[in-house]
C-alpha cells in the first residue's frame, strides 16, 4: 500500500539538506550533504543516499552510504567536511558525482556504475595543463557543483559571493570534456553576486550559492540560493554559459514573499540558508529544497513542493506545506506527528533562525537515534500550522503535551483566523493526551494551533477525528 507523502519527506530523523534530485529508471534519487542532529558546523556527516518509486514518494528507502569523507586523497583523516554534491551520467554511462571539501577551493569527482552504489574517487576537475580548476591564478575559489552532461560535454555550475566580497563576481561555468575533468571552456559568469548585481534584473535576487542546473525542453534553469539565503531563484537562458535573464522566486523556507495567507513579509518559518534544485516525476515537477530545525543552522532536513512551469516558461513561487511530494493534502482523519509544521512562529517575527529563543523542531536522543521529532519550547504566542488535510466529518481534535505549560491552545484553519476550540494543558513530564469537540468545515483545510498561557510545553502530535 502506498504511503502518504510528508514534509520532510525523510524519516525525522534523518538531516540531509542541499538536496539533489533525479530520476534515474523507476526511482526518484536525492543526493545532499549530510548534516548531524544537534550539529556544530555544516555537512558533518559521510554521503549517504535515499531513493523513492515514482509512483509511491511517502516510500524513501535508505540506500546507506555511498562516498565516505576519507575517500578523497585531500582528506585521509577525514578533517574536512563533504559540501553539498550534485550527480551527472556521463557519455560513459557511468554516475559522476562532484562535491568540493569545506577547506579547499578545487573540484573533486567520484564515480560509480550505478546510482547509489559504492563511489570511487576519481580525479579533480583541471585545465589541459593540469593546475586543478580553482588554483589557476585568475580563478575564483570552486564551491557547491552542480552538472549537467550532454553528449559528451558537461557543464560544470560553480560559486560563492558573500556581501562586501568584490573579489567574487558570481556564478560561474565551466565546459568539461568527455573525461568528465579537463576543461574544454574556461569559467565564465551567470549570474551577478550581491557586489555585482547593481542594475541588472538580478538586484535583490544576486547569486550568493547553491548553482544547480537543469534543462526543460529547449531552456535551461539555472536554480541557485540568493543573497538573502532562504530563498531558491531561478534565471533562464537557450544557452547553458550566457545570456540567462532572472525569473523569480521558486520557493522560500520562511514563506516570505507569499501573500495569500499572510502578509508578504511576515515570515510563518524560520528560514537560513537555502540548496535544492527542480525535478520532473511522472507528469509532475517538484522542487527539492530544505528547513532549519533545533533554532540552528546545522541540523537541516529536505523538503519538496509541487510546482508549475507555465506555458511562458515561469515558475509562480510555491507555499511551503506538509504534504510536499503527496501531490495533494493529507487524509483529514487520524494521528500526525508535529514535526510536519510547515509553519512555526510567534509574534515577534524573525526571518533567520538562531536570533532568539523561538519554538523549534527538535528530537531526544543523540544523532543516529532514531527518535521521531517534535515541537519545542512553545511559548505563550506560538503558532504551529499544517497544510494541507482533506477534511470531511471532523468533530473531535486530541494533541500529546509534555512540560511545563499552563495554558489552552486555540485550534484555527488560518493563523488569524476564528477559535474553532480550545484545549487547556496542565504541567507535565509525561507525554499526556487532551481532547476537545471541534467542527472543522468540510474540503480542504489547514490546521493552526496557537498557544496562549504560561511556561513553555512540547508537542508531540495530534489527531483529527
Amino acid at each position: 500500500m502506498k504511503k502518504q507523502a510528508f514534509n520532510p519527506y525523510l524519516p525525522s530523523w534523518e538531516y540531509i539538506p542541499d538536496g539533489e534530485p533525479y530520476v534515474f529508471g523507476d526511482r526518484v534519487y536525492v543526493y545532499g550533504s549530510h548534516d548531524y542532529f544537534n550539529g556544530y558546523v555544516f555537512c558533518m556527516g559521510d554521503y549517504v543516499c535515499w531513493s523513492a518509486p515514482v509512483d509511491d514518494l511517502g516510500n524513501w528507502r535508505y540506500e546507506g552510504v555511498i562516498y565516505p569523507k576519507t575517500a578523497d586523497p585531500l582528506n585521509p583523516e577525514g578533517k574536512m567536511c563533504l559540501y553539498a554534491p550534485d550527480v551527472t551520467v556521463g557519455p560513459d554511462g557511468r554516475y559522476y558525482l562532484y562535491y568540493v571539501l569545506d577547506k579547499v577551493s578545487v573540484v573533486s569527482v567520484a564515480v560509480c556504475d550505478t546510482p547509489a552504489g559504492k563511489y570511487e574517487f576519481y580525479g579533480y576537475v583541471h585545465y589541459e595543463d593540469g593546475t586543478r580548476l580553482g588554483e589557476k591564478e585568475g580563478d575564483e575559489p570552486q564551491f557547491d557543483p552542480g552538472v549537467l552532461t550532454e553528449g559528451d560535454v558537461t557543464y560544470l555550475y560553480t560559486g560563492f559571493c558573500g556581501k562586501g566580497d568584490k573579489s567574487r563576481a558570481g556564478a560561474m561555468a565551466t565546459v568539461l570534456g568527455a573525461d568528465m575533468l579537463t576543461i574544454r571552456e574556461a569559467p565564465v559568469f551567470v549570474a551577478p553576486g550581491c557586489e555585482y548585481g547593481a542594475g541588472t534584473g538580478f538586484e535583490g535576487h544576486e547569486f550568493f550559492e547553491a548553482p544547480s542546473i537543469r534543462k526543460v525542453g529547449d531552456t535551461y534553469y539555472f536554480v541557485y540560493s540568493s543573497i538573502l539565503m532562504h530563498e531558491l531563484c531561478y534565471a533562464t537562458s537557450k544557452n547553458p554559459t550566457r545570456d540567462f535573464v532572472y525569473g523569480g522566486v521558486i520557493v522560500s523556507n520562511c514563506d516570505l514573499h507569499i501573500d495569500t495567507y499572510k502578509p508578504a513579509d511576515m515570515p510563518t518559518a524560520y528560514g537560513a540558508n537555502n540548496h535544492g534544485s527542480i525535478v520532473q516525476i511522472g507528469e509532475d515537477w517538484y522542487i527539492f529544497y530544505h528547513r532549519h530545525t533545533n533554532n540552528t543552522w546545522y541540523s537541516r532536513q529536505g523538503c519538496a513542493e509541487k510546482l508549475q512551469i507555465m506555458p511562458d516558461g515561469s515558475i509562480p513561487q510555491v507555499k511551503i506545506t506538509s504534504c510536499g511530494l503527496n501531490g495533494g493534502p493529507l487524509e483529514g482523519k487520524g494521528e500526525y506527528p508535529a514535526y510536519l509544521a510547515c509553519n512555526l512562529f510567534t509574534d515577534t517575527p524573525s526571518v533567520y533562525v538562531g536570533e532568539g529563543n523561538f519554538p523549534r523542531v527538535m528530537q531526544d536522543g543523540r544523532d543516529g537515534d532514531e527518535e521521531v521529532g517534535y515541537i519545542a519550547n512553545i511559548t505563550d504566542s506560538t503558532t504551529i500550522g499544517f497544510k494541507y488535510f482533506d477534511c470531511h466529518d471532523i468533530r473531535e481534535i486530541s494533541i500529546w503535551i509534555r512540560g511545563y505549560a499552563d495554558g489552552t491552545f486555540e485550534v484555527k484553519t488560518a493563523w488569524d483566523g476564528e477559535v474553532l476550540a480550545t484545549l487547556e494543558v496542565q504541567y507535565t513530564n509525561v507525554w499526556e493526551k487532551y481532547t476537545a469537540p471541534v467542527t472543522i468545515p468540510d474540503g480542504i483545510q489547514a490546521l493552526y494551533l496557537t498557544y496562549r498561557g504560561n511556561g513553555n510545553a512540547a508537542l508531540r502530535s495530534f489527531e483529527l477525528s
